[in-house]
């Protein structure tokens, strides 16, 4: 698969991909952090995890309809393999059991981003527990 990489580099403060998007590509951070955000209405972006060095960025790609389901930003310089989606799903058709080793991988991702937006989503908006109940 590495044979499909193509070496990627972003500097600070710049957005990958929008939510929404097309996911025509991923890729596996080499270095640096990004953020990922998804958008609340009247609220904006709030960002739901930050991801760095060796892990995959975008998942998106694998299922249809193919379109980012959160937002990336870097935090910092980033450098990453890049990787053509349409090629690796094609590659993974001649090669099954690459393929079981990838969605596996790519499952376990979008368990772990489904659990840190939710997490983070009852942080910025569920019920207070900080305080004494209020009494009317």
């Amino acid at each position: 698969m590495m044979d499909l990489a193509r070496d990627a580099s972003f500097p600070a403060a710049t957005r990958i991909f929008e939510e929404g998007g097309e996911a025509d590509r991923f890729w596996i951070i080499r270095s640096g952090t990004v953020a990922l955000d998804v958008h609340v209405p009247g609220r904006g972006r709030a960002v739901v995890e930050t991801i760095g060095t060796g892990d995959l960025l975008g998942w998106s790609w694998l299922c249809p309809p193919r379109q980012w389901h959160l937002g990336a930003e870097t935090r910092t310089p980033v450098v990453a393999w890049e990787f053509d989606a349409p090629a690796v799903r094609a590659l993974c058709v001649e090669r099954p059991a690459l393929g079981l080793a990838l969605v596996t991988l790519v499952a376990e991702t979008i368990g772990d981003r489904l659990r840190a937006t939710r997490t983070r989503l009852l942080d910025l908006y569920g019920p207070s527990t900080g305080g004494p109940a209020s009494c009317l």
